[in-house]
């Protein structure tokens, strides 16, 4: 069995047997309680399906990129829990999650191009950009697409990526920064919003068959708003200063 995290752009965790088919999921829009939510929800869903830690094989966690705190609650949970099972953890980009799900939800085929953002704050978006090399139907396994990233993992304004020339011209954009950015990033009907869990498990599972390293980093992009002050000056008298 599968346990896979994601905290990037909300609390969120599934469990998937070991094909990668979906046995429950569950989902909290919340940026600020992850720690407080994601332990629960993980009891709750091993409860649903009936299972008990010792029969996790597998965790999977999403590697951002996203805001320091919340990231690092879903990393910290999953290479504990990796840890105390004594099972693999894999990690997988948070954005590419958004980027797989885009194609079928959009109809998009082989050479179409998806912009994928998050929500960065600070008037910000994190950002990347993909070209779809295979759909679920031609050629990828665990029922999940594969798409080559092109540009990012970044952040920025999200008026940097459009206009003429721009990374969102010519590309499906999909994500938060849709939402919240409607005037520079238009989003079509449909577009998926947050990374699935569920999806972030089969793209491990199909990049761990392909031989990929899947390493559990984090992507952070940036430094965390809160930091270790540095030391204060010391004063320097004027009779020292003229010496």
């Amino acid at each position: 069995m599968i346990l896979s995290i994601d905290t990037s752009a909300a609390v969120a965790a599934a469990l998937l047997d070991d094909d990668g088919a979906a046995l429950a999921a569950a989902s909290v829009p919340e940026q600020r309680r992850h720690a407080e939510l994601l332990a629960p929800m993980i009891s709750g869903l091993l409860d649903e399906v009936g299972a008990r830690p010792t029969d996790v094989t597998t965790v999977v966690a999403g590697t951002g990129p996203a805001p320091f705190t919340g990231l690092r609650v879903g990393l910290v949970t999953a290479r504990t829990f990796g840890l105390a099972r004594g099972v693999p953890v894999l990690g997988v980009a948070s954005l590419d999650a958004i980027a797989a799900d885009a194609v079928p939800a959009l109809g998009l085929g082989v050479g179409d191009r998806v912009l994928a953002t998050s929500d960065a704050r600070r008037k910000q978006v994190y950002w990347a950009r993909y070209s779809v090399t295979a759909t679920a139907s031609t050629g990828a396994t665990a029922g999940v697409a594969r798409l080559e990233r092109t540009d990012g993992y970044d952040v920025g304004p999200a008026t940097d990526l459009a206009g003429p020339g721009g990374l969102a011209e010519g590309a499906a954009v999909v994500g938060q920064g849709t939402v919240l950015y409607p005037d520079a990033l238009g989003a079509s009907d449909g577009a998926p919003l947050v990374p699935d869990p569920v999806t972030l498990a089969r793209l491990a599972l199909d990049r761990r068959a392909a031989g990929e390293e899947l390493g559990t980093e984090p992507l952070y992009l940036r430094r965390p708003d809160v930091q270790v002050p540095a030391p204060r000056k010391r004063a320097v008298a004027p009779a020292e200063a003229s010496r």
